[in-house]
């Protein structure tokens, strides 16, 4: 991944932050008795669910100053392996902006005696093994079996002691394109450019929170060798690091590893301080720009106190109920209220020395701008003037840690105990940082909470209005100090020549003990008595439950009913039951921290339940009333209808849907996979749905001989099926026979071709190709052609990735992958790259994909990667419930047994580089592919003459009212 984070508001934004429900059924009477038993367990406290999130930890520091940090857990044979080196972006001096970031790019292109970091972890079943810089810190996280935690703290600690003579100007250019087009996809997004806006507009230029953490192109093109070198011995010393290792470990056994591998290396400089605090405004600022976005989008920012500020756990549950939540302040003025919005959010994204405080709200087509930005501001003068109510803080609260509790299921990566660790103790110096502030967030008034968001919300405001139209700004010029128009420096030759450099000392890698195969979590079955089969697979390693009740419909359901139907239908099962309306479904999950959700895949629409164990019996009842009540309200119906359309808006703005929509609809033809896979249908589609037709679309796919359900979590099959019987038991099928998708429809010949379809100014191209497989996903035996895609494009080392991205920097990544649905199968492939290497980009995947196997057979790296490091990877895939409970569902949906995963092991052995080349020679090559590219004709069209296939030419979609009116 190799990534800055991107703020979450950009990304909800781009998604036009519309919640999705719980998918409806047939009505039936209810069952009273067994609802009232379930509905009168007492749900837990806040208090008793802080006692519940506890990472136990032991400590010790190495006289070079390394601070590591040890958490036990042994439900796996597994540890995660986070370093948090004290040093992001808000250290880097005028000229240098993203130097952080690509510094972290260049730590994985290998160290004096480890030529490449990522092919002995992966080899050795790391996953993941990965790296970011933000604003504070640049972290790197590798989960690894036990067996080879010895390899992964020499190669960590050779690249902390000995990378500088590994980093050539060769690396350098590389990665400096990578980064590049990094930005240039982030970039590319509808609104994109708009959070090097509000940092310009919050932060005055030099102040370290200002620049992107990506940089500026011209900062990227001016990077030298003797950069990389002073960033390394400035920031890179032990000293500045904190270390945890969580999972099958115990300090006992950690302490000689780390002495063994760490000790020898001399401490660096210390890193020194900056001064980031929040600023206030002197006034508040109004900026409008325009961009190729859906609808508009109207933001409030301020800059806020740091994490370690007693004001910032009141500040994020504050955020958290104004515009969180599902019941927040905003979606209930906004969004169910006046329906001036299609899509509101609020949030505290707090760093370590200031926070970034924003709202937003996406406004409905058609809405006048004055009216939208009026409601807008008075729901939060308010909100500001009355303060919460003790309900919404408590819902915020349970929410927030019933959160916090699922992400103790993974060891490692970058969201689990040993982030949270590691964070406690680099931002705060204390490990246990997120305990305190969970019980502070527990022990929160609702008179505080208007106190402290009244103190920083109150105060001058940035105002930023991203308006539908043509983009007129240029990222590349975004994201730097700030001031380099008004006072430019000289910029240093990025080629010249360093000092030569003493060599390293010699170093031998540590071989990979005995990794056992994976012991999946034993699996049960059950019937309830109207014939909906359950499968359980018992976990306790956290005390919550993921069940889902997955339904054999999905997008291609479509094709035997309107377009957007299935979706729609879907989302509007939390949108309104007999006895609870949408405000009341969202009110009931947080105060339960249980969470309903629904969504469409090609071939099952799902209903999905995540709740604390001691919540199960009340959050399970909420479930079944949500999916066997719905009201299907003809206002509320109205409503999430323009929400869809919005949606759809959203989509053909976003080069990567957009793609996808394409290619599909080219590739399938009448099969109902042609469906658009985001099952937004089309606006004349969608325009037309009424409340009718989602009850008919509800009565007929969602039945319980459609019906089954797959459980993971804390709880026995003696305590949940009496829950699921009581629940849906009851629940009879209708007479009408069962509706049948013709999976089996005919498809379209494979034909060679492009179709080009015209987004100007775009920075990149999207580049999306495909072809439909001569096989369905109940073929057995295809473990050969899955490989075979994992040496081609399945991942970070495959051939396609290495060629555009490592090799010749083209790309942030390209990736292929077979589709694993139930009918036919698909071949993906999917590269954005630069647009002005879109030609000679299509040339290369083209031969990259031909020379498997013919020129270039799968060597016997490849084979060992894909083959035994899978093996060894096992273990780390299904470390959380939501993992288990996918491969089970897929094991339902392909037919296969459950003792599938248990036996793959065995399967991947016996699996040979000829079985691979064969597969790869019948499945994965380019002839008859077609290839979508998304992209700004004036550049790309000129390049794809020389390729040879015809060239079909479209515009991108006009989305008609998505501007507001002024």
């Amino acid at each position: 991944m190799r990534i800055a984070t991107t703020p979450s508001l950009k990304a909800l934004a781009a998604a036009l932050v519309l919640s999705t429900s719980a998918a409806p059924l047939p009505l039936l009477a209810r069952d009273e008795a067994s609802e009232a038993a379930t509905a009168k367990a007492p749900a837990a406290t806040p208090q008793q669910l802080v006692r519940q999130v506890d990472i136990p930890y032991e400590m010790f520091k190495l006289d070079n100053g390394l601070t590591t940090i040890v958490h036990t857990d042994r439900k796996a044979p597994i540890v995660g392996v986070t370093l948090y080196y004290e040093v992001g972006s808000k250290n880097e001096p005028r000229g240098k902006t993203g130097f952080a970031h690509l510094y972290e790019h260049l730590f994985f292109g290998g160290s004096a005696n480890v030529p490449n970091f990522d092919i002995p972890l992966e080899a050795a079943g790391s996953t993941p093994t990965n790296g970011s810089t933000w604003y504070d810190r640049t972290n790197y996280v590798e989960t690894v079996p036990t067996a080879a935690l010895d390899l992964a703290l020499f190669m960590e600690s050779d690249r902390m002691g000995h990378l500088l003579p590994a980093v050539t100007q060769e690396k350098l250019d590389q990665q400096r394109g990578v980064v590049q087009n990094e930005k240039r996809q982030g970039d590319n997004q509808p609104y994109g450019l708009s959070d090097y806006v509000v940092s310009d507009n919050l932060y005055p230029v030099g102040h370290p929170y200002r620049h992107a953490t990506i940089g500026s192109m011209a900062d990227l093109d001016a990077a030298t060798l003797s950069d990389v070198r002073k960033w390394f011995t400035d920031h890179y010393g032990p000293n500045n690091v904190v270390m945890v290792l969580s999972g099958d470990i115990d300090a006992a056994t950690a302490r000689p590893k780390v002495q063994k591998w760490f000790g020898s290396i001399p401490r660096g400089p210390e890193v020194k301080p900056v001064a980031a605090g929040p600023v206030t405004l002197d006034r508040d600022i109004s900026r409008d720009m325009t961009d190729q976005v859906p609808v508009m989008r109207l933001t409030r920012s301020w800059s806020g106190p740091g994490l370690n500020d007693a004001d910032a756990p009141a500040l994020q549950i504050g955020m958290h109920i104004l515009g969180g939540l599902a019941s927040s302040r905003l979606d209930n003025a906004l969004v169910r209220g006046a329906q001036l919005a299609v899509g509101v959010t609020a949030a505290a994204q707090v760093f370590e020395e200031a926070s970034q405080l924003e709202m937003a709200m996406m406004v409905k087509p058609g809405v006048e701008r004055a009216k939208a930005e009026a409601a807008f501001d008075a729901v939060l003068a308010k909100y500001l003037k009355e303060g919460p109510s003790e309900d919404e803080v408590r819902r915020a609260v349970v929410s927030t840690l019933s959160s916090q509790i699922g992400a103790l299921e993974r060891v490692g990566g970058f969201g689990g105990k040993g982030a949270t660790l590691a964070e406690g103790e680099a931002y705060s110096s204390d490990p246990a940082k997120y305990k305190h502030d969970l019980e502070a967030m527990a022990a929160l008034t609702p008179e505080k909470i208007r106190s402290v968001m009244t103190k920083w919300l109150s105060r001058p405001v940035f105002k930023l209005a991203v308006i539908p139209g043509e983009r007129t700004e240029d990222g590349a010029t975004m994201g730097g100090w700030g001031d380099e128009a008004t006072s430019p420096s000289p910029q240093p030759d990025p080629h010249a020549t360093p000092p030569a450099l003493a060599p390293a000392p010699e170093r031998t890698a540590p071989p990979v003990g005995t990794i056992g195969d994976l012991a999946f979590p034993a699996i049960e079955h059950a019937t309830l008595s109207n014939g909906i089969p359950v499968t359980l697979a018992r976990r306790t390693a956290v005390p919550k439950v993921q069940l889902t009740m997955d339904f054999d419909a999905g997008y291609a359901a479509d094709a035997l009913d309107t377009p957007g139907t299935q979706r729609l239908m879907l989302d509007m099962l939390d949108e309104g039951t007999d006895t609870l309306d949408a405000t009341g479904i969202a009110e009931a999950q947080e105060r339960l921290g249980a969470k309903v959700s629904s969504y469409a895949g090609v071939d099952t629409s799902s209903v999905t339940l995540t709740a604390l164990t001691a919540n199960l019996a009340p959050s399970l009842s909420l479930m079944a009333d949500v999916v066997l009540h719905p009201a299907f309200a003809d206002a509320e119906v109205s409503r999430l209808r323009e929400s869809s359309l919005a949606q759809l808006q959203a989509a053909l703005t976003s080069p990567n849907s957009l793609s996808r929509r394409t290619l599909d609809a080219a590739l399938f033809g009448d099969h109902p996979y042609a469906q658009p896979s985001d099952g937004l249908g089309n606006a004349q589609s969608l325009a037309a749905l009424t409340p009718a037709d989602m009850k008919a679309a509800h009565a007929k796919w969602l039945r319980p001989d459609l019906a089954r359900i797959t459980v993971v979590g804390d709880v026995t099959m003696a305590q949940l099926k009496p829950l699921l019987e009581g629940a849906f038991g009851q629940w009879k099928a209708p007479s009408t026979p069962k509706p049948v998708k013709r999976l089996d429809a005919a498809i379209p010949a494979p034909a060679a071709r492009i179709i080009l379809v015209d987004r100007p100014n775009s920075p990149q191209s999207v580049i999306m190709a495909g072809r439909v497989l001569a096989l369905d996903g109940t073929a057995k035996g295809t473990e050969p052609l899955e490989l075979a895609n994992d040496v081609l494009g399945g991942g970070f080392l495959s051939r396609l990735n290495a060629d555009i991205r490592e090799d010749k920097g083209w790309s942030y990544g390209v990736y292929s992958g077979v589709t694993q649905n139930k009918g036919p199968r698909e071949l993906i492939v999917r590269a954005p790259v630069q647009s002005d290497k879109t030609g000679a980009a299509i040339a290369a995947l083209i031969a990259d994909m031909a020379a498997l196997p013919a020129e270039k057979p799968v060597s016997a790296e490849e084979l060992q990667r894909v083959t035994e490091g899978a093996i060894r990877g096992l273990p780390n895939q299904f470390e959380t419930n939501a993992s288990v409970e996918g491969a089970l569902r897929k094991n339902q949906t392909l037919g296969r047994p459950d003792t599938y995963y248990e036996t793959l092991a065995s399967t991947y052995r016996a699996t040979d580089a000829a079985a691979i080349g064969k597969a790869a020679s019948e499945y994965l090559q380019p002839a008859g592919v077609t290839w979508v590219i998304v992209g700004d004709r004036s550049v790309v069209e000129p390049q794809l003459a020389e390729l040879g296939l015809p060239v079909e030419v479209m515009p991108a979609p006009v989305t008609p009212g998505g501007e507001g009116e002024d």
